[in-house]
């Protein structure tokens, strides 16, 4: 009876000409998958006790990627210590190997990049960011992509290595609070002063624009048609910028049209010369 058994589960089965499994193999594959699959997870459940809420999430998203690189790695491993030659079925489908590597390439590009940006935390969730001239606040990093949500409430999905190859603004890297401008021209003959203590006053009179005592006020320049200012204060939500900008263009607008303070348009002089004959 025994004899039988091991008669069965030696039974060669041919899968090419120089390729063949037996029911042996297969159940000792089996029961490698098993054990490996295992002791990841006991690495897992080690390694998570020793982390931050944080660093949990992104160990995660890592620990998915390396868990089918290690199955991959045992089972070759694995069949070719029972005898099957692995570098041949790979010799043999070389041309489509090649094929599905180009194919993948950005894919594992994603991936790496996401590895990257996980480790070395360049990116958080909640961090306002800019890339390709578009503004958002993460709310998913994963391996191959991260997603954001725009001021329209857009949903940005970006491939993780755009992170790596163009240029990433993030406005909330150094803490929450960011310095913000608004520019406006005012009349040449205006009173400058006055100019200056109406800005100040307008940023000052809004409740979501932070310490105000370090909001300034600079004298840019003398203009074609205007003398330009720009108003400099901080607010600690640069995902609401557009609409506290709006609100102080409002506010210095009413003022300035209280204090009889003109914003100039482009103006040209232009002058007609006649021949006189």
């Amino acid at each position: 009876m025994l004899k039988k058994i091991l008669d069965i589960l030696n039974h060669s089965y041919p899968i090419t000409d120089s390729v063949s499994i037996t029911i042996k193999m297969v159940l000792i594959l089996i029961v490698i998958f098993i054990a490996t699959s295992f002791f990841l997870k006991l690495f897992r459940k080690i390694v998570n006790r020793r982390l931050e809420a944080e660093d949990k999430d992104k160990f995660r998203s890592i620990f998915s990627f390396l868990k089918y690189f290690v199955y991959t790695i045992v089972i070759i491993i694995a069949l070719e210590s029972l005898g099957v030659q692995v570098s041949v079925l790979l010799a043999g489908s070389a041309a489509l190997l090649v094929g599905l590597g180009l194919g993948l390439q950005t894919l594992f590009q994603d991936i790496v990049s996401g590895i990257f940006i996980i480790l070395d935390k360049t990116l958080h969730v909640n961090d306002i960011i800019e890339i390709d001239d578009k503004v958002g606040r993460v709310f998913e990093i994963k391996l191959r992509t991260t997603r954001a949500v725009t001021v329209n409430d857009k949903v940005i999905i970006i491939p993780n290595h755009k992170f790596l190859t163009n240029s990433l603004y993030n406005w909330t890297q150094n803490g929450t609070e960011t310095t913000e401008i608004v520019e406006v021209g005012v009349a040449y003959g205006s009173d400058v002063e006055k100019v200056k203590k109406l800005l100040i006053e307008a940023a000052e009179e809004h409740p979501k624009i932070l310490n105000k005592n370090k909001t300034e006020v600079f004298f840019m320049d003398f203009g074609d048609s205007a003398l330009h200012f720009r108003l400099r204060f901080i607010i600690d939500d640069s995902f609401s910028q557009l609409r506290i900008k709006s609100d102080l263009r409002f506010a210095i607008d009413k003022k300035f049209r209280e204090h009889n303070i003109q914003i100039p348009f482009p103006q040209r002089d232009v002058h007609i010369i006649q021949n006189k004959e």
